[in-house]
């Protein structure tokens, strides 16, 4: 019983310490850095599009390093403990594949992952997405393979060569 106690005790005290650091005041100053670190993972993570896109597996190891850089620096807000545990997993799940995509220079292996990370992407486009940005989902039709845009027009990163053009938008944020 006293085990419990201390455990609840614990857990109330971590609580209330999330919410008095979650309501830090809110400055421009932290308004413009947090939209900033936002376009940073948008960036980053179109970048490693583009570079499947060009079938350069060099550059898709530097742009899959810099998405797990500005990830590690993002903080999620406004979000419930529910919601902050998920946002939470999936931000680590998306730094493992960009981790896997960094260590190997095979182009066809970035793909295969790229497929992965982009659905976990999406999932958390709305988070890392800056407000003045709109992402598009696009789906490649022939295979389900998704990734993230922030044009309409379709380039497709998982077959460039044979299928440039080949996909649709699905969503928009």
């Amino acid at each position: 019983m006293k085990k419990i106690l201390v455990v609840a005790l614990i857990c109330l005290s971590t609580l209330a310490q999330a919410q008095l650091t979650s309501k830090e005041e809110v400055t421009p100053e932290l308004v413009q850095k947090r939209e900033e670190q936002k376009k940073e993972i948008t960036k980053s993570y179109l970048a490693l599009k583009n570079s499947l896109i060009l079938s350069d597996s060099l550059v898709a190891v530097k742009s899959a390093v810099a998405l797990t850089n500005s990830l590690k620096n993002f903080k999620f807000k406004k979000l419930t403990l529910e919601q902050m545990n998920i946002a939470t997993i999936s931000r680590k799940e998306i730094i493992e594949l960009a981790n896997q995509i960094a260590v190997t220079k095979n182009i066809n292996k970035q793909r295969k992952i790229f497929e992965t990370l982009s659905v976990k992407y999406w999932d958390q486009a709305s988070k890392f997405k800056a407000a003045d940005e709109t992402l598009y989902l696009q789906v490649c039709p022939m295979t389900g393979a998704v990734w993230t845009s922030d044009s309409k027009e379709i380039k497709n990163p998982y077959y460039p060569k044979n299928m440039l053009t080949c996909g649709e938008v699905k969503a928009t944020l």
